[in-house]
């Protein structure tokens, strides 16, 4: 323990360091200020009255969740950072059937930054969609619209809900550049801990003459967060050798070098999840909206998140999904080439065809392990839910939150145990090496 105390001094005495974590944490704030900022003439009464009934769907909870409340809150950051999200995403989908955009991905850092003003076009054009929408069926449905409504509102409201939603993007960026850790997966992860305590309190309260039952809910929270850093840490290591040529002065020799190839078991991250989620929600949000009678089978299957059926289907979506983001992300046929012309092959398989065909059958086998983890991840909540733990705290038992929290907290500390590591100092705990930070002979191609 005094071990761990004399690296949080020594995090406050690197200058750089702590300037970053400052300016991070001052962002964060100005980001926590910004989602209670109500939009102008909302009615706040009415809204909050409503939201007390506790009658929102699963698409408006994790909306709600991500935004750190700003969604329910009717702020000028009531959209966040997920229209962001999704031009991301769609800029990623483009870049495989678009040649264009596959050329830009190609280009280095001239094409990344092409990228990201496309992205951040999109994402306005995104905005200005969703924010009228936001209105209508969420703060219209609420009752907690201006008694005189006007074209100017509606204008005036969609123009502050894109800025709000571009400026939460500009902090989530200036956090990258400047601070620790990503910004914008630090946004989230912020707006989502700004629940926990609520949620903590309201389970103690709800629990308050079961001290066992507390301690079980505790206990496993902490073996289901374990268990979540082992799977999104693991990694398959493929042996690679690399040639290597050494001039001296008895002539050229070569030499191989050992390295290797890391393929993580959960590649494709939390993505699967928020694509299930997201078209799972969107056939009750259309019955919802026009009223149709012929969905309401579907309305009741699909809107009921703690039901057999809807976690049955969710948990397929999120195998497909997986192995579709999965190849997204890992392009065998790439990095076999890539290593080919770095001198690079894995022993006992031949270059080129060989490899890359290798790869594919490796990654397929880890794929279908992770996939089945990302799937009872996301079905932990409703779990827990039947366990008896109350709506909005089952919530950080699995699905979206808990990956997105894990990944961001691994993420910032192993940024920060660089920056220890990079000046002779220990690390954050000692005996230990975040798998993050890759040693020597790990590269990524």
């Amino acid at each position: 323990m005094n071990k761990f105390i004399q690296n949080i001094k020594n995090i406050w005495k690197v200058e750089e360091l702590r300037k970053r974590i400052i300016l991070t944490l001052s962002l964060i704030l100005i980001y926590r200020v910004g989602s209670f900022v109500i939009l102008p003439g909302v009615n706040y009464d009415a809204l909050a009255a409503s939201n007390a009934k506790g009658d929102a769907n699963a698409l408006e909870t994790l909306l709600s969740l991500f935004s750190g409340g700003g969604f329910s809150n009717a702020s000028v950051m009531a959209l966040g950072i997920m229209p962001y999200i999704s031009a991301s995403i769609i800029m990623q989908l483009l870049g495989m059937a678009v040649p264009a955009v596959q050329k830009m991905q190609n280009e280095g850092e001239s094409g990344r930054k092409r990228i990201n003003n496309y992205t951040r076009i999109l994402t306005v054009v995104i905005c200005a969609l969703q924010a009228p929408s936001y209105l209508t069926l969420w703060v219209g449905n609420k009752g907690a619209l201006p008694v005189n409504v006007d074209s100017l509102w509606w204008i005036q409201s969609t123009i502050v809900m894109c800025a709000g939603s571009m400026f939460a993007v500009w902090l989530g960026e200036r956090i990258t550049d400047k601070g620790i850790g990503n910004g914008i997966s630090l946004l989230i992860t912020v707006g989502i801990l700004s629940r926990f305590p609520q949620a903590f309190i309201a389970e103690l309260g709800f629990s308050e003459n079961n001290l066992i039952k507390i301690v079980l809910e505790i206990v496993a929270f902490m073996l289901i967060v374990m268990g979540t850093i082992l799977i999104v840490q693991g990694v398959r290591k493929i042996p690679m050798n690399t040639a290597k040529r050494i001039a001296g002065a008895k002539g050229a020799e070569d030499q191989g070098a050992r390295s290797y190839l890391p393929i993580k078991v959960n590649a494709s991250g939390v993505m699967p999840i928020i694509f299930a989620q997201a078209i799972m929600t969107i056939p009750v949000m259309i019955f919802a909206s026009t009223g149709a009678d012929g969905g309401n089978w579907l309305q009741r299957t699909l809107g009921d998140i703690y039901g057999v059926p809807y976690n049955l289907l969710l948990a397929l979506m999120i195998i497909i999904f997986t192995f579709f983001y999965t190849a997204i992300m890992i392009n065998p046929r790439k990095m076999a080439d890539d290593m080919k012309r770095n001198g690079g092959f894995i022993p006992g398989i031949r270059p080129g065809e060989e490899t890359a065909s290798y790869i594919d059958t490796l990654v397929s086998r880890i794929t279908f392990p992770g996939s089945l983890f990302l799937a009872m991840i996301a079905i932990l909540p409703s779990i827990a839910h039947a366990a008896g733990i109350t709506s909005g705290f089952e919530m950080f038992f699995g699905g979206t939150s808990l990956l997105i929290m894990v990944g961001v907290v691994l993420d910032t500390l192993q940024q920060i145990e660089t920056y220890l590591l990079n000046r002779h100092m220990d690390g954050l705990m000692e005996g230990s090496r975040l798998r993050g930070r890759r040693s020597a002979n790990e590269l990524s191609i």
